[in-house]
């Protein structure tokens, strides 16, 4: 089941995924700069770095359901 994840440079969201565990939302938010996947270092399960630059991902909030009136 896919989640929602806020990727993270630093303290900066960059950009929101939705994938089944947050390496690959990760892995997937990086080779949308046509970088090969062999040029990705997995530093953890949801931490990635690419040409010197460190990106994570973390489950975005849940944002809140309306109330049935």
């Amino acid at each position: 089941m896919s989640k929602k994840y806020e990727i993270r440079s630093g303290r900066r969201t960059v950009s929101v995924q939705y994938s089944v565990t947050p390496l690959q939302a990760v892995v997937d938010y990086v080779t949308t700069f046509g970088c090969k996947r062999d040029e990705i270092v997995t530093i953890g399960v949801d931490t990635v770095a690419w040409r010197g630059a460190r990106f994570s991902a973390v489950l975005a909030p849940q944002e809140p359901r309306p109330s049935p009136e």
